[in-house]
């Protein structure tokens, strides 16, 4: 410093010496340079504080940009797995597509062998007209069984008073015959007695011997008149006998027609039970022919195909057969930060950037999940040894493509995506 001091100093001479020679006065050279200093400084000032401004201007911009979006790269393209699965058992006779063919809805994937579908179905024809035979056959066997118990109970009314009054006849008849066989008995014990007397006074000859005889002779009679009178009474007893047999047997017929109600009721019971045989047949015939419409085997949906079978195999009912993804229904999967939901809504707008053809679709947000991802996981997260660590969990929120953006069908499922939500 003494050294530049001195040497300034020493300069100053010059200065005016050369001030001198050229007609100038020091003084207003000094004078001019603490102006030019503060002009330069001023304007480094002003530069700078430009810059601070437009710096400042610039994070403003940057940081009212940054949060007016919401974005991740744990994003991926998702959609519908539709997996074709048998519903009956067999041969696979035909596949009719191959891996990563695009096929339409109602397209013929797999041909399932026939044959032993269509036998089931005609015994289930034959089974269904046979039971429909029977069911015709009991329901005419109704009113016929209803008529026929009517006439029954009438006919066997009429025989039972029909063998009534036939014991009441034959009542009278052998009331009749003890009557003529007590007068008979009272004959005989009367012409016994006047022979046992004519037979004394003949002995004496007392009475003559025609009048013997014909006392005689009038015995025998009674006596076989008696032997009539109670062989009369013992037929007479024999056909009460036979119509009181009669008369039973109508009023056991009369209580067997008394049941005609209830083999009514069986009958129609029977007539119904055919009717539902008639009914489960005819559903053992629809399960048959629904059997055999699932040896075909159709696209569910239009999409393109992932195959899972091949000619010859013996699939069983629910075996995956063909798996069917149908790219015209694909949405996005974003697990956003928990942080990152403060104000994020259903139906912002989103732009989204596929990593596989460097180009940008537009979408929504169409629904946010209700539970963390970890909460969907096989095995939730648990802190059972109380050591916790707080992890910032991330959120699916479903994000649908507007119309159209997907009509090259380009996107594929799992793809992954950069999404971004426009808060604002």
């Amino acid at each position: 410093m003494v050294e530049r001091t001195q040497v300034d100093r020493a300069d100053v001479p010059t200065e005016s010496m050369t001030a001198r020679a050229t007609g100038e006065m020091p003084s207003l050279k000094l004078s001019r340079e603490p102006e030019k200093a503060s002009k330069k400084s001023s304007l480094v000032r002003w530069v700078v504080l430009g810059v601070v401004i437009v710096g400042a201007a610039a994070g403003l911009l940057v940081w009212r940009y940054l949060n007016t979006y919401e974005d991740t790269d744990d994003a991926q393209v998702d959609g519908h797995i539709n997996n074709v699965s048998a519903r009956v058992s067999g041969y696979v006779l035909k596949v009719n597509v191959d891996d990563n063919q695009s096929v339409e809805k109602g397209a013929v994937l797999v041909e399932i062998d026939p044959r032993d579908y269509q036998v089931a179905l005609e015994r289930a024809k034959a089974e269904l007209a046979d039971a429909e035979a029977t069911a015709q056959a009991m329901n005419l066997n109704v009113p016929v069984e209803t008529i026929g118990t009517t006439t029954q109970v009438s006919s066997s009314e009429a025989d039972v008073e029909a063998a009534q009054a036939g014991v009441a006849a034959a009542q009278g008849q052998l009331n009749s015959a003890q009557a003529q066989l007590q007068q008979a008995e009272a004959n005989n014990v009367r012409a016994q007695a006047d022979v046992a007397r004519y037979t004394a006074l003949l002995a004496k000859d007392e009475v003559s011997r025609q009048i013997y005889d014909r006392a005689n002779a009038t015995a025998k009679a009674d006596a076989a008149a008696v032997d009539g009178a109670r062989a009369a009474v013992a037929a007479v007893e024999q056909q009460i006998a036979q119509a009181r047999s009669r008369v039973n047997h109508a009023q056991a017929a009369l209580q067997y027609s008394h049941t005609g109600p209830q083999q009514v009721a069986a009958t129609q019971a029977r007539a119904r039970a055919a009717i539902a045989t008639v009914q489960e047949k005819r559903a053992a015939l629809d399960k048959a022919q629904l059997d055999l419409d699932y040896c075909t085997v159709a696209a569910p949906v239009t999409g393109v195909v992932n195959k899972r079978v091949e000619v010859g195999m013996n699939v069983q009912p629910g075996q995956t057969l063909v798996s069917v993804v149908p790219l015209d229904d694909v949405w996005i999967t974003a697990n956003f930060k928990e942080t990152q939901l403060r104000s994020m809504k259903v139906g912002q707008r989103a732009t989204i950037s596929v990593d596989a053809y460097g180009r940008q679709y537009q979408g929504h947000v169409e629904s946010i999940a209700g539970a963390t991802g970890a909460q969907f996981s096989l095995l939730p997260p648990e802190n059972a040894t109380g050591n916790y660590v707080k992890v910032v969990q991330r959120v699916p929120v479903k994000i649908l493509l507007d119309p159209s953006e997907n009509r090259d069908h380009l996107l594929r499922l799992g793809m992954s995506v950069e999404p971004k939500v426009w808060l604002r």
